[in-house]
């Protein structure tokens, strides 16, 4: 491409020494293209803390940029700033601030924080040290009363002093656009950067799209089933679509574009390719 696009992609922190040596690979893979940064999420209620620190330090020791998710859970203040202090003092800048989920059965033993008073709480805290990512969601937070419901939350984590969005993953670009509409009649012109999810296993992404609220359009969920078993031909025709789709968010002004890796290298890189990306060597 011409014209830089920044990029970002975000792993999940491995379990096992196998899969830390995997993740290992696919980051010196999609180091090549360049990467704003590598983002690394944690699981409901802390529950990878520990190895998401780790992964995290990790790739800051290797040298390359890295943005920590972060989320209340089931922690009180006090231990969500010490996890900041410990980023801070690693020389990390950047912040993934989410609301979170609580893990199976606290039920009401902990309260869920919203993900603008997190980013206020870390602006009280560390003032400008962090640049500061939050979620929107293209097609509505599955827990939101309406689409002015979510709208006015992105705006409080904006207000807070969020300094960017990454949605979550679609494959209808005009609900990428609409929000971005929505938010301009909302007075809101921060960064929003979309998300994007490669497609290479049809049953595992209905399931993953089921339980956080993306949408698959019907045209490709069919499309999808014709493949059946040929594992190959879908994963081709999954880049063929995301590619398309990245190739006009572009053209439409997306700021950049944050991929969901699954801590899998090929199909992204794939995707970056087909749209004009070129890794170095």
């Amino acid at each position: 491409m011409s014209t830089r696009v920044p990029v970002s992609f975000e792993f999940f922190p491995p379990k096992t020494p196998e899969g830390a040596a995997k993740l290992q690979h696919t980051r010196a893979a999609l180091t090549a293209f360049g990467p704003d940064f590598f983002s690394v999420t944690y699981g409901a209620g802390g529950s990878t803390r520990a190895n998401t620190l780790a992964t995290v330090l990790a790739i800051h020791t290797a040298g390359a940029p890295v943005a920590p998710h972060l989320s209340f859970g089931g922690d009180d203040a006090d231990g969500v700033l010490k996890l900041v202090d410990q980023y801070r003092a690693a020389g990390i800048h950047r912040l993934v601030a989410l609301r979170g989920d609580l893990p199976s059965g606290m039920g009401g033993a902990a309260q869920l924080v919203h993900a603008n008073e997190l980013v206020a709480l870390i602006r009280r805290h560390s003032g400008d040290h962090f640049r500061i990512h939050v979620a929107a969601y293209p097609e509505i937070h599955p827990e939101a009363r309406g689409y002015g419901d979510d709208i006015h939350w992105l705006g409080q984590k904006f207000a807070a002093g969020a300094d960017a969005a990454i949605t979550q993953y679609f494959y209808n670009a005009d609900a990428y656009f609409q929000l971005l509409d929505a938010c301009a009649r909302a007075g809101i012109d921060r960064p929003i950067v979309p998300g994007i999810m490669p497609i290479t296993h049809h049953q595992n992404l209905l399931r993953f799209s089921a339980s956080c609220g993306a949408e698959i359009p019907r045209w490709l969920q069919h499309r999808l089933a014709d493949w059946g078993e040929d594992s190959a031909g879908l994963r081709e025709f999954g880049v063929e679509v995301v590619a398309r789709l990245c190739e006009r968010l572009l053209a439409g002004g997306a700021p950049g574009l944050h991929f969901y890796t699954l801590n899998q290298a090929e199909a992204t890189a794939d995707i970056l390719r087909a749209i004009g990306f070129a890794a170095a060597h």
